[in-house]
């Protein structure tokens, strides 16, 4: 197996890609719903990011830094008892 420019990366297998330039990873953990940023350097290695979809409306949590820690301690409220149930205040 060959070596890498950037040795912080370890070799773990080499693939062949089938006649529509296709690669399994299969063997290495990815499974079927996977979903990877793909990175290329320019001497030709591919870097692939495992990457979460999130719905845009949730994007706010973690561009907030604000939003964020609030919604952190709500929970860690919940978590530990200290929120007492209450009417819904939409439901008026």
């Amino acid at each position: 197996m060959g070596v890498t420019a950037d040795p912080s990366f370890e070799p773990v297998t080499e693939v062949t890609a089938d006649n529509r330039a296709r690669i399994t990873l299969g063997r290495l953990g990815v499974r079927g719903a996977d979903r990877f940023l793909v990175s290329r350097r320019p001497t030709g290695e591919l870097l692939l990011t495992p990457m979460a979809s999130i719905p845009q409306r949730e994007l706010l949590v973690w561009e907030n830094k604000q939003v964020r820690e609030s919604l952190l301690r709500g929970l860690a409220d919940v978590a530990h008892g200290r929120i007492s149930a209450r009417d819904d205040l939409l439901d008026s």
